[in-house]
């Protein structure tokens, strides 16, 4: 019998790593093709890994929760051939001790440790921080961390931060950065280090006294609330507003949507219309459409609009439509539909989530009229987008000015005061009310 290597598959060019999130099938149990082996998790979505070939699972390589890199081994599957065609087996290799390594010349042991510091693992999250915070890795790599298997978290290098800069820029004296639990004497001038409250043990959900209930966050809960915590901490925000007057838009879709469901096999919404007027917009402030790293700004040459989508646990998650506007709005209306019914049944893939470079939200569809939404880094602008509503407004006809009942939106722009002014933030989100304001109630679908 042979044996088959199966890898963690390639998930899109911008992913390099996943956490096996749960085994299904257990060594000795047969295989089918196609059967789901695995189920892993990005730092955006959760994904199965099916199997490529029929056997028997020999072997798992990997643990759960454990951070595996796309391409490394991760099972061995014994399939039906010669044993010649064997694909060489990976075998568990012992790491040597500090005292092994302690025995080979100085200089080998300096090599050494330097491939456990490099091999280190770090968050997305962590990452992010410290590049706004232009941290090394060789820095990084100085720090103490309180994880599992010492890995450095978030609030250990957030803790660094502070006590650096109450330090006046520069490192502690000690590089093992650990929670304090005492606060020392400060300068009047300078900030308080405030101690690391202590996290309860907890299930996943248990009762407490006087009928309130404990309940731990899901995994991508805490990604979400870890990506929203350090947004603001890396972004100062400000929030401009306009409201659009959208009857001819509402009137359009209205007239539309029926036969061209019965044509195209799908539904139109807003949020196709929607992002046909970000786009437009984008092209004519194009320096909203850019991220930033420490000073630099990068200006992106592609439009990719992520769309905010709610999923059936009440999680979000921001799916990505690339180069958006080169789609006509068939083609924008299609991806919509696409990525929101797959997004609700957890079938995007990894890369499906990457690379955006502007992100809208549609606070209506929950009744909200608007938003203050918060970015998602390294964008440096969000649109949200609230309920149409019927209210009475002045219009200015040939004829003086009459009251009448108009079809009238909020939108709302989160932006990165950095890098965007209001004076950017502002033109840009009455641009794209203007787009819409200004809908061809004759147009052609």
């Amino acid at each position: 019998m042979a044996q088959y290597e199966l890898l963690l598959p390639k998930m899109g060019e911008s992913v390099a790593e996943a956490t096996i999130i749960k085994w299904l099938k257990q060594p000795g149990e047969r295989i089918q093709l196609d059967d789901t082996l695995l189920e892993i998790a990005t730092d955006k979505v959760d994904s199965e890994v099916p199997s490529p070939v029929e056997g028997i699972l020999v072997k798992q390589l990997c643990k759960e929760d454990e951070v595996v890199q796309v391409g490394a081994v991760i099972a061995i599957i014994e399939i039906a051939g010669e044993a010649e065609t064997t694909v060489p087996f990976v075998q568990d290799i012992e790491q040597p001790t500090l005292e092994a390594i302690a025995e080979k010349e100085p200089a080998a042991l300096e090599v050494e440790t330097e491939t456990q510091s490099a091999d280190r693992f770090y968050s997305p999250l962590v990452k992010n921080i410290a590049a706004q915070e232009n941290i090394s890795f060789d820095e990084l790599a100085s720090l103490e961390g309180s994880g599992a298997d010492g890995r450095l978290t978030k609030d250990d290098l957030l803790l660094y931060i502070q006590n650096k800069q109450n330090h006046g820029g520069q490192a502690p004296s000690q590089t093992a950065v650990t929670p304090v639990q005492v606060q020392a004497p400060v300068a009047a001038a300078e900030q308080p280090v405030l101690p690391t409250p202590a996290k309860p043990v907890v299930t996943q959900s248990s009762s407490v006294s006087g009928g309130d209930e404990i309940i731990e966050m899901d995994r991508m809960r805490k990604l979400i609330a870890e990506h929203m915590v350090m947004s603001k901490h890396t972004a100062p925000h400000v929030t401009s507003f306009v409201e659009a007057d959208v009857t001819n838009m509402v009137k359009w879709r209205d007239r539309v949507k029926k036969p061209f469901e019965k044509r195209e096999n799908e539904k139109i919404t807003f949020t196709p219309i929607f992002i046909e007027a970000v786009t437009k917009a984008i092209k004519d402030y194009p320096m909203i459409n850019v991220t930033v790293n420490g000073t630099q700004i990068t200006k992106k040459k592609d439009i990719n609009i992520g769309m905010a989508a709610a999923l059936p646990s009440g999680n979000l998650i921001v799916p990505v439509i690339k180069k958006a506007d080169q789609l006509n709005l068939i083609g924008l209306t299609k991806a919509v539909n696409d990525l929101a019914n797959r997004a609700r049944i957890s079938k995007l893939k990894p890369d499906e989530t990457q690379n955006g470079t502007f992100t809208l939200t549609n606070v209506g569809s929950f009744g909200n009229v608007m938003g203050t939404p918060i970015i998602n880094q390294p964008q440096v602008a969000i649109l949200a987008v609230g309920a149409i509503k019927k209210k009475p407004a002045v219009l200015e006809t040939e004829f003086g000015d009459v009251i009448a009942i108009r079809h009238m939106m909020f939108l709302s722009l989160s932006y990165d005061h950095r890098v965007v002014d209001g004076a950017l933030g502002g033109s840009f989100v009455k641009r794209v009310a203007e787009y819409l304001e200004n809908w061809d109630v004759d147009r052609e679908i």
